[in-house]
């Protein structure tokens, strides 16, 4: 995970993950329109996984 990527995760949570497919994204995307935390810490989460 860069620092880009948690900077981005804070500013634009589903612009962050968008390479992570489509779930993801639109996961992150519902979590940020109900509430801009818990789409971060989705945001985070799914980038602290490792593949």
């Amino acid at each position: 995970m860069s620092v880009f990527r948690v900077i981005l995760s804070i500013i634009f949570p589903p612009l962050a993950v968008f390479d992570r497919g489509c779930g993801s994204r639109l996961i992150v995307l519902i979590l940020t329109l109900v509430g801009w935390i818990p789409g971060v810490i989705a945001a985070l989460i799914i980038l602290n996984k490792k593949e």
